[in-house]
């Protein structure tokens, strides 16, 4: 799969299709993104806001991994 948002500047656009669709029947659509133009216009108040609710949603689930060490072999131990 391949997505894009691109802001075109120009009535003509190439698109860079991978290897791995070569030979295969592919769609594009090209549609406008209204929450992408309202997301950039954004002021530093509602985006402090959004944060500040975010972390409020988030705050039960954080886990403090500070202490935390990972050893490579115990995880790679396959013969357990």
């Amino acid at each position: 799969m391949l997505r894009q948002i691109i802001t075109p500047l120009e009535s003509s656009f190439t698109l860079q299709l991978p290897n791995e669709m070569l030979g295969k029947t592919v769609e594009i659509i090209a549609f406008e993104l209204k929450e992408a133009n309202s997301e950039s216009q954004l002021s530093e108040a509602d985006k402090n806001q959004r944060i500040k609710r975010i972390e409020d949603i988030t705050r039960n689930s954080l886990v403090d991994l500070s202490n935390f060490k990972f050893n490579r072999d115990e995880a790679n131990n396959y013969a357990e």
